[in-house]
């Protein structure tokens, strides 16, 4: 967490460098321009004019650097826009055409402190979770209680959180009854009750009550800490457009210096082989395309889409092959209790309430079909005395001084191996096993309901999109994935695969051609890396997010129809944007040599081209009027 705050405090620093070399420069043009034509200076200094002193000293400070590092590139072989930039200061030096150097330098320094502009407003969603970090929490040591920077708490350490604070860290209730409310993290509008026993996580806010937590994770390994590494990666990632770009400047280069070349060799006049470098000058133009990407991001983040990895932007809409998990893609991911299967002598309506008292507590998917259906039926609803919820040993905990257990088909059988036949048969849908004072209960069964924009979705992506296959792929029963295949209007179908298989789907089909993978389980995690465009659906897994180049928060697919035309409109921008600028710069040059631009206006005229594509570049965070066609 430290280190975003840094990168967001970086971002910010480079901004005021740039910014304070483009202020110098315009503040030299200024000096220069009026002690040369108001106050009419005169004097010299070793041969200098005073009116030339505030250009020197602006090329000094802001072209040396630039200088320097085209000696670099050059070294490298690297010949990129940049190296216009550095000839038409070095040549203006040369020539003592200060001015027009002082004018390139503010080019080049204004269009950089642009793009840092426009990353550090696409980054407000990264400030903002930078600014929500508390920089300490209150631990518990030997019985004192003090409060201690974040990175010194250490697993194990008894935390306190106080009413209406930031929980600092991942952890679990060892003392206290309160509630908290995760929205910030999950996505999800939900307050989630806590007892001893409940997990906590990191960047949740307390509600009334202190609790008491102990410390499960460190603050740099934490969810928050993990959901703000996904954002800064959005933006430390270099995607492939941003290289089309290199490449378009790598021919561009060539082509200007030829022109500047051939406009010296014709007249004569070195003044015309700088008039059409100056012209030339391309690094604001260049940068439009970064400000493309950069304004995508932040106008995904603003529909509840985190870009990971920008050159996904670029790749969706290359994409031929759709392939989705089942539930909570093209399901709501909410199921329904459908029926209650109780044991004999076993009355149904207190088993509910037992067990919804205990799903208040939890964040499984089904947890929230039994807390509705209990209050749909009137069960009342207490307090747990103990939560318990470990991987593979399922949910666990006491009410009204009974201990409940729910878990699986598989994980009851593993315990009693003896009583299997107890077991209603296998039903459609989803179920789970309830055993009470460790016997057995109840079978609860549920069905996840596909979703309502399901059918249109599907349909349209051919149409619109020119998506060839359409694959449901999932671990469930044939049963289940036919009856929701069968629903939305998807033919091809692999029911009960393992991650492996997941896996092996996908790479098979990326051979053919580019691919689209939409999924929100650990299991998808594998997939979702394979597949050309990764998509995760809400944040319900590290693993998921973190495979996935996208993350859709809200879970929805008109988000993952507005993920590929924001795609495919930052494509269209940001080359309109790149050649469009290099187009007229190329017209500018052909008038520079022709004689019709000197250097002064040649930088002026460029400067105007630069704006002009960095503008255009910047229109596209700006929300179009649908970014839906379905």
């Amino acid at each position: 967490m430290a280190d975003a705050a840094k990168a967001a405090r970086s971002t910010s620093s480079r901004f005021s460098i740039e910014s304070l070399i483009a202020l110098l420069a315009i503040v030299a043009i200024v000096m220069h321009l009026v002690m040369r034509y108001a106050l009419r200076v005169s004097g010299d200094v070793r041969g200098t004019p005073t009116y030339e002193l505030p250009l020197i000293a602006a090329l000094l400070i802001g072209g040396l650097p630039l200088v320097a590092g085209l000696a670099r590139n050059l070294l490298r072989r690297q010949f990129s826009s940049d190296l216009l930039a550095g000839i038409s200061i070095v040549t203006s030096v040369i020539l003592g055409e200060y001015l027009a150097g002082t004018l390139v330098v503010l080019m080049l320094s204004g269009g950089e402190a642009l793009e840092s502009y426009a990353v550090r407003n696409a980054s407000s969603v990264l400030n903002g979770l930078a600014r929500r970090v508390p920089s300490v929490a209150h631990v518990k040591r030997d019985g004192d209680m003090s409060d201690v920077a974040l990175d010194e708490v250490a697993v194990g350490d008894t935390v306190v959180i106080f009413p209406h604070e930031i929980s600092p860290v991942d952890g679990t209730v060892i003392e206290g009854h309160g509630s908290m409310d995760e929205s910030y993290l999950t996505g999800e509008p939900y307050v989630m009750s806590k007892v001893p026993g409940s997990s906590v996580l990191s960047g949740a806010i307390n509600a009334e009550s202190a609790l008491t937590i102990r410390a499960d994770r460190r603050a740099i390994d934490s969810r928050y800490a993990k959901i703000m590494q996904v954002m800064r990666e959005s933006e430390q990632r270099r995607p492939k457009l941003r290289r089309l770009g290199d490449q378009l400047g790598a021919v561009y280069t060539p082509v200007a210096v030829g022109i500047a070349l051939a406009a010296w060799a014709a007249t004569g006049d070195p003044i015309r082989f700088l008039s059409v470098l100056v012209v030339a000058t391309p690094c604001p133009l260049l940068i439009a395309i970064p400000v493309a990407i950069i304004g995508s991001i932040s106008l995904a983040a603003r529909r509840g889409i985190i870009i990971k990895d920008p050159a996904i932007l670029e790749k969706i809409g290359t994409c031929r092959i759709a392939m989705f998990d089942k539930t909570g893609t093209l399901t709501y991911g909410q199921p329904k209790l459908t029926e209650i299967v109780a044991a004999e002598g076993v009355d149904s309506g207190q088993v509910l309430s037992l067990v919804g008292s205990l799903e208040r507590y939890s964040r499984h998917p089904l947890a929230a079909a039994v807390i509705e259906s209990a209050k749909t039926r009137s069960a009342p609803l207490r307090d747990a005395q103990e939560v318990s919820e470990r991987p593979g040993e399922g949910l666990r905990g006491v009410v009204d001084g009974k201990r409940i257990q729910v878990t699986s088909r598989r994980g009851f059988t593993a315990q009693h191996p003896d009583e299997t036949d107890r077991l209603p048969p296998l039903a459609g849908g989803m179920e789970c096993v309830v055993l009470i004072d460790e016997g057995y209960a109840a079978t609860f069964h549920f069905r996840d309901e596909p979703r309502e924009d399901g059918v249109p979705f599907i349909s349209h992506l051919a149409r619109k999109h020119r998506f060839e296959r359409v694959m449901l792929i999932s671990g469930d029963r044939e049963s289940e994935v036919r009856y929701l295949a069968d629903k939305v209007g998807i033919k091809e179908v692999h029911a009960g695969q393992s991650p492996e298989q997941k896996l092996a789907l996908v790479r098979e089909a990326t051979k053919h051609a580019n691919t689209v993978f939409l999924g929100d389980g650990i299991n998808d995690a594998p997939a979702l890396t394979a597949a050309t465009v990764g998509i995760a659906f809400g944040q319900g897994s590290d693993i998921t997010t973190e495979a996935a180049g996208a993350v859709i928060l809200d879970s929805s697919l008109a988000r993952v129809d507005e993920l590929m035309h924001i795609g495919h409109r930052m494509r269209t921008i940001a080359l309109q944007s790149a050649v469009g600028g290099m187009v007229l710069s190329v017209v500018g040059m052909l008038f520079a040599a022709a004689g019709y631009l000197p250097p002064v206006a040649g930088a002026i005229t460029q400067e105007a081209i630069d704006v002009f594509a960095v503008v255009n570049a910047l229109r596209v965070a700006i929300k179009p009027k649908a970014l839906t066609d379905y």
